[in-house]
């Protein structure tokens, strides 16, 4: 299988974590911002990574949308399962998925760009880098009044995700779900900005063990803290 991919996506992350808890072996492809309309809406009709090719007799082309990549991997190879066995609970984690997808994932892309549009530029100053910023900033609309909306909306978010993780291992359930994911995936840009990861700590210790139990190499800012102690998560 190959996923099309921005390597720093979060939302391209979501994906990879599925693949990895299902055990899938896949490789990658990065795409350049702007340039990558030309290769996926041919495949899939948007203009939106991630894209999985699967590559395999009889099964789709291309799968665009990082929920509908989880629904093929689930029909493709159902263990792990990715999907609750209870469907009341099923429910509730897709709901929480597709709250996160629209919302926080947003929230957090809005804050994350203004982060290294600002003091964290160091991060990476080259020319290409702070180009990519510029484009992603424009094309969302990214500015000082649309950062502080997005700040409270993760504000609430992380208040909200606190509680949950704070009950279980879990967003919902017993074991892993699509919600985790989503979660692990969407917030860990967040990982990089200092006043995050000293404000929501256990939000930080769980996106480490959901990473950790899926095979996914840690995000940027948290590979320093991984091996040192977490408390682990059930699988």
């Amino acid at each position: 299988m190959l996923l099309l991919q921005f390597s720093t996506s979060h939302y391209c992350r979501k994906a990879r974590l599925a693949l990895g808890y299902k055990g899938i072996s896949y490789q990658t492809e990065n795409l350049t911002p702007g340039m990558h309309i030309l290769r996926v809406k041919p495949l899939t009709g948007l203009t939106t990574l991630p894209v999985l090719l699967p590559q395999i007799v009889g099964q789709p082309q291309a799968i665009g949308d990082s929920t509908e990549i989880f629904k093929f991997l689930e029909t493709y190879q159902p263990e792990p399962s990715l999907f609750l066995p209870n469907s009341e609970q099923q429910t509730q984690a897709a709901m929480l998925e597709d709250w996160l997808d629209e919302s926080i994932g947003t929230a957090t892309r809005f804050v994350y760009y203004q982060f290294r549009a600002g003091e964290g530029k160091v991060i990476d100053p080259s020319l290409f880098s702070q180009m990519v910023i510029k484009v992603v900033r424009q094309q969302y609309g990214i500015n000082d009044t649309t950062v502080e909306l997005a700040k409270k909306r993760l504000a609430n978010a992380l208040l909200v995700l606190s509680m949950y993780w704070q009950k279980d291992d879990y967003l919902v359930g017993s074991r892993l779900s699509i919600a985790d994911i989503a979660a692990a995936a969407l917030l860990s840009p967040l990982a990089l900005i200092p006043d995050y990861r000293q404000a929501y700590p256990q939000i930080f210790e769980r996106i480490i063990n959901i990473h950790q139990l899926c095979g996914e190499p840690l995000p940027p800012g948290l590979e320093d803290v991984g091996a040192q102690g977490l408390r682990p998560i059930r699988s």
